[in-house]
């Protein structure tokens, strides 16, 4: 499991793990809004690393120029560079 650090979000964290083909086997949010940070952790499942951020990448919560889908696009592209 990948841990990432989010900057600008209310989620504290976010745990990640791919499986050796770079695609979602796991996302978990630590802070933040529960309920919909889990369903978007079981929305991404099984989906790739690039699938990913075609959907997320750059989406924007409130004007912060970030959001905790787009954190996660980072989390995901950091563990991929980690060979996590």
């Amino acid at each position: 499991m990948y841990n990432y650090i989010p900057e600008r979000v209310c989620s504290r964290a976010i745990q990640v793990e791919l499986d050796a083909d770079d695609r979602v086997k796991n996302v978990k949010f630590i802070g933040g809004c529960e309920g919909n940070l889990k369903a978007v952790g079981k929305l991404v499942k099984g989906m790739s690393v690039d699938e990913v951020a075609e959907v997320l990448e750059g989406n924007d919560c409130n004007g912060r120029g970030t959001s905790c889908a787009d954190q996660m696009v980072k989390a995901l592209r950091a563990a991929q560079e980690a060979g996590k």
